[in-house]
């Protein structure tokens, strides 16, 4: 994955060398209290997967006030072996003291992932884990197992192997979505960013998703700040059936946001096809009638959950 240590930070944060604690608590309680009640889209149709670094405390409050869907804490590829520890630290004060996101932790191979499993099990603002390099469905179950069996994983494929061996991931008890490393995967296959040469992983993704019963998976960051190149990459994974997209700095949340969301005349049509369905007795007329129906109440259902409305 790449390096998410280059998302902005906090502009609100200040340094005081001797800090008021109860009056820092009242404001971070206060704040967050704000933030937590924002309604957010449920994980399995949130489109922004925002990455902030585990080392980077200060900026987490910020990430929970963005427009993410879903924030996700990192302990993996954005931390220093040395700094893991503190780093985990710092996510799990946050997640007792009242803040809420999903923690990507390391590796089923690594030293790392007991101590990560240990020490989030059982924390209240916790949604869910982002498994790193998940190869096999038993890196998902014994994650989702260690966790109390309760708390989703969302199984982050970055390898030929994982890509691969997606469809048994995507079967395994506990997969709650999969979402796609395509900086790794690009590393150990060698396969260029070009979008033929990664259409395939994405495709399997999609896929196996479905084989699985999961909802759609999530595609893997674009690097860079131009929108237009942005807009593109995101356009494609639609194109190809990805339904949400990793990022690594809040200024791309609106335009991701935006392309995976249904556009308003989407939802115009959606909205005709529907009342007349429902003026006709509900009639099936022909062969095409069933598909548009499902893509109707598809468009509807996630237009009401991100609020667009139809083009007059």
């Amino acid at each position: 994955m790449t390096d998410t240590s280059q998302i902005p930070s906090d502009p609100t944060a200040t340094d005081a060398a001797e800090p008021d604690v109860a009056a820092t608590d009242a404001t971070a309680t206060t704040r967050r209290a704000s933030t937590v009640g924002r309604a957010r889209p449920n994980p399995d149709i949130a489109r922004s997967w925002l990455l902030v670094p585990g080392t980077a405390p200060d900026r987490f409050d910020s990430a929970q006030a963005s427009r993410a869907d879903q924030i996700v804490l990192d302990i993996e590829d954005a931390v220093d072996p040395a700094r893991k520890p503190a780093a985990r630290d710092d996510v799990v004060a946050w997640l007792t003291g009242g803040g809420e996101a999903w923690v990507r932790i390391n590796d089923r191979s690594t030293d790392f992932w007991s101590d990560d499993v240990d020490a989030l099990m059982g924390l209240p603002g916790l949604h869910g884990v982002m498994l790193a390099k998940t190869e096999a469905p038993e890196h998902v179950t014994e994650t989702f197992d260690r966790l109390g069996g309760a708390v989703p994983v969302l199984a982050l494929v970055e390898s030929a192997l994982g890509i691969e061996e997606s469809p048994a991931i995507a079967k395994a008890r506990g997969a709650f979505r999969l979402a796609f490393g395509s900086g790794d995967y690009r590393r150990d296959t060698g396969t260029s960013a070009d979008d033929l040469a990664m259409a395939y992983p994405r495709s399997r993704l999609v896929v196996a998703s479905r084989i699985g019963g999961l909802p759609g998976p999530i595609d893997g960051p674009t690097v860079g700040s131009s929108h237009p190149v942005l807009r593109e990459q995101s356009g494609v994974a639609v194109a190809l059936g990805l339904t949400g997209k990793l990022c690594l700095d809040v200024e791309q949340l609106p335009v991701i946001n935006e392309v995976i969301s249904p556009t308003p005349s989407d939802v115009a049509w959606a909205q005709d096809f529907l009342a007349d369905f429902e003026s006709r007795g509900r009639v099936i007329r022909d062969g095409s009638d069933l598909p548009r129906l499902g893509r109707a109440q598809k468009i509807e259902k996630l237009a009401s959950a991100f609020d667009v409305r139809p083009a007059s």
